[in-house]
């Protein structure tokens, strides 16, 4: 009987990475009277130091709101890692 060497070859998963960005500010700063006004503030930029869990980091530089009030945008990016194939030989 001969044995036989059997190669199982298993694709790598793919790998993703996700991006949030935040978008338009949605507050409604007439709240109080009844009514409903956005400030148009269109993106979140931060407005001191970046670094994450400062509350100047939270804080927008446009419009002053807290980035909870932006609309959050999720984007994921999928990338495949491929190995190098063998030529057959």
């Amino acid at each position: 009987m001969r044995k036989r060497q059997v190669v199982v070859r298993r694709e790598e998963p793919q790998r993703s990475a996700r991006t949030v960005k935040y978008g338009e500010c949605q507050k409604n700063h007439a709240a109080n009277v009844g009514g409903y006004a956005v400030d148009g503030c269109r993106e979140f930029m931060a407005s001191g130091a970046t670094g994450e869990g400062t509350s100047a980091a939270l804080t927008c530089a446009a419009c002053g709101c807290h980035r909870n009030f932006h609309k959050r945008q999720e984007t994921e990016v999928v990338s495949e890692c491929s190995s190098p194939t063998s030529n057959g030989t």
